[in-house]
């Protein structure tokens, strides 16, 4: 049908994106087969929403949009007669942020058996910052006397007020990077074996960082997790974006989703000595 063979034309694919496809959804129908499930008619949208929920980031957005694809393509086809995928989201499943469980957060830091590791654990789940945020944070950029990291963002810039353990971990990882390669002219913070000595200068691999953390838990799961324990406490989004640098859109999505009976309009006006509409 992706070759545009079947009842009705469709879009043409290539072989390489029909072989990402299938690499992609393979393990989903394997299970789906050994949970003797004989066609393709009989998958609900409970069972499609089970086969992304625990993924994140680039991996979930992929699956579900190869599963959206598959599903589409078949009913188009006739060959099922309902798409489960139809109303799959491609972003966050439930669109509110997650919180990680607390027996995964414990022992984070004990699994991360390396200075890097701990470090990396550090950031995210104290400081809430994304795996593609560390991947940017150049030596140059943390000031230990002063205690802060500075976070490229394009043009924009987000400062990190490190609390003492952090400022710990992060004293740790910058003796050990240069005790362990002293003649690294690799300017990012952050460095691998592999990428210390690299004369192209390129940022850890984000493969690299995901792999000190166990199994079930995520970078951007420990940064959801850390700032809607933050929403929960103060319920403000202007600290938060204070905090975190994150947009107002966003923070009000965390608040929201902290507290789903509260107003944020009231929240944002607080100390203006205005009142918000919605109190009137």
């Amino acid at each position: 049908m992706l070759r545009s063979q079947g009842r009705r034309e469709g879009e043409f694919r290539s072989w390489d994106g029909i072989r990402r496809y299938l690499t992609c959804v393979q393990p989903v129908l394997s299970d789906w087969t050994a949970s003797e499930v004989a066609t393709l008619r009989e998958i609900t949208q409970q069972q499609v929403e089970d086969a992304v929920n625990g993924l994140s980031g680039h991996a979930r957005r992929q699956l579900a949009s190869v599963l959206r694809s598959l599903f589409r393509s078949l009913k188009r086809q006739r060959v099922v007669f309902r798409d489960p995928a139809r109303n799959l989201p491609v972003g966050d499943l439930k669109g509110m942020p997650r919180s990680v469980p607390s027996d995964l957060l414990a022992g984070l830091l004990d699994h991360a058996a390396t200075p890097l590791g701990r470090l990396t654990v550090a950031l995210a789940a104290v400081h809430a910052v994304s795996g593609h945020d560390m991947r940017t944070i150049r030596t140059a950029d943390v000031d230990l006397a002063r205690g802060t990291v500075e976070i490229r963002r394009g043009l924009l810039r987000h400062t990190l007020y490190l609390e003492q353990f952090t400022h710990r971990l992060a004293a740790e990882w910058l003796t050990y990077r240069h005790r362990r390669w002293p003649t690294s002219t690799n300017p990012h913070l952050l460095v691998s074996q592999k990428t210390a000595l690299d004369p192209d200068q390129l940022a850890v691999n984000i493969g690299t960082l995901r792999g000190v953390l166990p199994k079930g838990v995520t970078l951007d799961g420990l940064r959801q997790d850390r700032i809607l324990d933050e929403a929960l406490e103060c319920g403000d989004p202007l600290k938060l974006m204070r905090l975190f640098g994150i947009m107002e859109k966003t923070a009000m999505h965390y608040v929201g989703a902290a507290h789903p009976g509260g107003c944020v309009g009231c929240w944002i006006r607080r100390g203006t000595g205005r009142r918000c509409w919605r109190a009137l």
